[in-house]
């Protein structure tokens, strides 16, 4: 069998299931992609076992059929053509390919598709539809705050909690969380599923922030995902959620409203001189002036700085971890944001001072520090 397909466009499909591929496979066959060609139409498939994703895309062929070709091979060589049509040759027989180019020939050994694993199928699955660039904002405003630790799986991705009346995403590593409701999203079907990071990253980098839909199907153990050309099937992440509510503080009464890109850029000058253990910055209210300090004993190093801010509540001293602050802090859209404190040993509610109330909702967490 042969086919024909344009270098450029081939590769562009390649590097969007590329990232399913892990650096070491317990099954040699996965360091391959799985072409099938049916008519005019090109199926490539990448896998991992937990999750496969699939592209399809035009091509001039004389004939179906399929063929695993290896990876890494295959994506080098593309990344070094312009664009122009290229020809594949494939032998079933032996399982050789013969690609040829306007510059030559190039052969590289392929394996029969039949060594392939089979792709799972949700069986009896529930359904819902979000538009694509809600899904890809709500994976954006939530995967940063997700857990990779695997003594805690559960916490290894997004929980997605489907209501008749919203839509939620969590996510939280235990230091903070995130809470991203869409009220403009509704499910039939009350459900709820932790999907892993890497599909995440996955549909995070392919999903075009438009209106186009996403058709979501899922059942106990794997979810099913299709958009444009593209499909992705994981399985996803068993076990019970942790009772995120039970951690978010209800009642805040100390409440501080200050421009975020002021707020942010005093953390990143004032967190390079804090302990590179504990990354740990001081916040000192009183007033209408907040005291943002770190310091660093072991090697005598300490910065402070001062902000006008608009602050409602008791005078206060609570510490946070930087890194935490700042990966929050850049996630958030709103011009200006509100960080809600009760005492120094609760979490800091953070929420953005400006947001579409009738679609979304917003509510970052950050677990405080023991001030020293």
């Amino acid at each position: 069998m042969n086919f024909i397909v344009s270098s450029s466009s081939l590769l562009k499909q390649l590097q969007k299931i590329g990232g399913v591929l892990n650096s070491s496979n317990t099954l040699p066959i996965l360091d391959n992609f799985l072409f099938e060609i049916s008519g005019n139409q090109l199926k490539v498939s990448a896998s991992d076992l937990e999750t496969t994703m699939t592209t399809k895309l035009s091509i001039e062929s004389s004939a179906d059929g399929r063929i695993a070709i290896p990876a890494r091979l295959l994506l080098d060589t593309l990344k070094n053509f312009p664009d122009q049509p290229l020809r594949f040759l494939i032998k079933p027989e032996d399982h050789t390919i013969e690609i040829s180019s306007d510059y030559g020939k190039y052969k590289l050994s392929g394996y029969s598709a039949d060594e392939f694993p089979s792709f799972p199928v949700v069986d009896q699955p529930a359904k819902f539809t979000i538009e694509s660039g809600v899904f890809s904002k709500a994976i954006q405003k939530t995967l940063f705050a997700a857990g990779n630790d695997d003594l805690r799986p559960v916490m290894s991705g997004v929980f997605c909690e489907l209501n008749s009346d919203n839509v939620r995403f969590v996510a939280t590593d235990a230091h903070k969380l995130v809470r991203y409701t869409r009220k403009d999203v509704s499910s039939e079907v009350g459900a709820s599923f932790i999907i892993p990071n890497k599909p995440l990253n996955l549909l995070k980098g392919n999903i075009p922030s438009t209106d186009d839909a996403v058709e979501i199907e899922f059942n106990q153990t794997n979810a099913h995902f299709k958009f444009g050309s593209a499909e992705l099937i994981c399985r996803l992440v068993e076990g019970k959620y942790p009772n995120y509510e039970a951690v978010i503080p209800k009642d805040n009464p100390n409440i501080l409203t200050i421009e975020k890109s002021l707020f942010l850029s005093s953390i990143k000058r004032v967190s390079i001189f804090a302990n590179k253990t504990t990354h740990q910055v001081k916040f000192k209210l009183a007033g209408s002036l907040l005291k943002i300090s770190a310091e660093d004993l072991d090697f005598a190093n300490e910065a402070n700085e001062s902000l006008k801010c608009n602050y409602q509540g008791d005078d206060l001293e609570i510490a946070f971890n930087s890194k935490f602050l700042i990966e929050i802090l850049n996630n958030i859209d709103s011009e200006e944001i509100q960080l809600a404190m009760s005492e120094p040993s609760r979490a800091g509610i953070i929420t953005p001072s400006s947001v579409d109330g009738e679609k979304e909702d917003v509510l970052m967490l950050v677990m405080p520090i023991m001030l020293n």
